[in-house]
């Protein structure tokens, strides 16, 4: 199977899994996805986020995604528990559509290292 359908076959059974899980059914997109994943980075599950703290529990996330592509690197843990990352190597400039991929690919990974995908 090309590296390309294995990708979205994962994306596509992940999307599934965690929307019925988390969202009643609801098609889950990258970004809610990227926030749940943020939110399991924190540890802080329930528990009811500000504005602020919703973006910084993307920003988290995608650290905590892009790590170990090399882009970012765990740094430590503040006072409130918020992990922080620094900036390993700046990240390429990539269009929309490789962004996503690059996200989902990422993600899908997170996810397989977790083992609640195959």
């Amino acid at each position: 199977m090309a590296r390309d359908e294995q990708l979205k076959e994962r994306w596509d059974l992940l999307v599934d899994k965690l929307s019925n899980q988390f969202a009643d059914g609801d098609v889950l997109d990258l970004d809610a996805i990227i926030y749940l994943i943020g939110i399991q980075e924190l540890g802080q599950l329930h528990r009811k986020f500000k504005k602020d703290e919703k973006v910084n529990l993307m920003h988290i996330s995608i650290c905590r995604l892009l790590e170990p592509y090399g882009y970012y690197e765990f740094d430590y843990f503040d006072e409130q528990g918020w992990p922080h990352y620094k900036v390993k190597e700046a990240l390429p400039s990539l269009k929309a559509g490789e962004q996503s991929v690059l996200m989902k690919e990422a993600i899908v990974n997170y996810f397989l290292e977790a083992e609640f995908i195959k």
